[in-house]
């Protein structure tokens, strides 16, 4: 009897090689439920209630108005912009992402500190700011501004500053999700593919790409929901052109601002819907880059 009064209850065993985590072991009923309730009440009053404020108010006057809000040529005008933004700049920073991801994970070189400083740049500065970076080089004071004059070329406020201010704040996302992943596999695979006489490219194209592939379009995703959800930059380049040089969060604010409020968030729900498709993707993109990094490790361990 006394044996079992003095017992504890023992953690759960941990297994080797295995982090204990709070499944392992016990805690206070309590302590989950309040963490827990701050959790939901958190995502509630932040995530769920302004998501469902954003297609209340998109519906408010009905099905018809809402079409009607959709099929505006101003805001069919601002959709297409955004695609043409997101279509241009995706692209490019998938293909500097590679190759910035390339150098740094499976070479040692001087100025390679710099290099990632540079790449995390954008995170640090205001999107105002990047945008007036470009005022300041291709305005009508700046320093090509008088020779982008005479040869009658329009980058500010037309389509090329929009691209240029949209790639400059989304080219870190490709390129920071590869390098942690392609250091953490290693140069082993490729060394050994090289030895046995299969050129850089066909490596790259054989054994580099299929192992990054998940973490690749992964970065892809994140870099197209900040292209086309970009406000700050693309609203300084923009000079708010309406029909013409407006993408989506631009022709969301001149709706608001002019208190037609049934279009403004008719328009924003488009946004929030390619937040969700982009919310469902990611998901899956984790879930399969997770079982590739279990599959690999497991696969790494066998062979020691």
């Amino acid at each position: 009897m006394s044996a079992v009064l003095d017992s504890k209850p023992q953690a759960a065993p941990v297994r080797r090689g295995e982090l204990p985590t709070t499944s392992n072991v016990f805690e206070p009923a309590w302590v989950r439920i309040t963490l827990i309730s701050i959790a939901l009440v958190f995502l509630t009053l932040f995530l769920f209630v302004p998501l469902v404020a954003v297609f209340v108010q998109a519906f408010a006057k009905g099905w018809e108005a809402y079409r009607a809000s959709i099929v505006d040529p101003d805001a069919i005008s601002a959709i297409k912009l955004t695609l043409i933004a997101a279509a241009i700049s995706v692209p490019l920073n998938l293909v500097f992402g590679v190759c910035a991801a390339w150098c740094i994970a499976k070479f040692e070189f001087r100025g390679k500190s710099i290099l990632l400083t540079l790449i995390d740049l954008p995170f640090s500065v205001s999107p105002v700011i990047a945008g007036l970076i470009y005022v300041l080089m291709f305005g009508a004071e700046g320093w090509f501004g008088a020779w982008l004059m005479e040869h009658d070329i329009k980058i500010l406020f037309a389509v090329p500053g929009i691209v240029l201010a949209t790639v400059f704040i989304t080219f870190p996302f490709v390129a920071r999700e590869l390098i942690p992943l392609m250091q953490a596999q290693g140069t082993e695979e490729e060394e050994a593919a090289l030895v046995l006489g299969a050129s850089g490219w066909s490596t790259f194209w054989r054994v580099t790409l299929p192992n990054i592939k998940w973490g690749l379009l992964y970065g892809v995703i994140l870099c197209n929901a900040r292209a086309m959800g970009e406000f700050g930059a693309v609203s300084v380049v923009s000079g708010h052109i309406r029909g013409e040089t407006n993408t989506m969060p631009l022709h969301v604010e001149i709706l608001y601002n002019e208190y037609n409020f049934a279009a403004a968030f008719a328009v924003a729900s488009l946004l929030a819907l390619l937040a969700l498709v982009t919310l469902a993707i990611k998901s899956f993109v984790e879930w399969r880059l997770h079982e590739s990094m279990s599959t690999d490790a497991a696969a790494r361990n066998l062979e020691h």
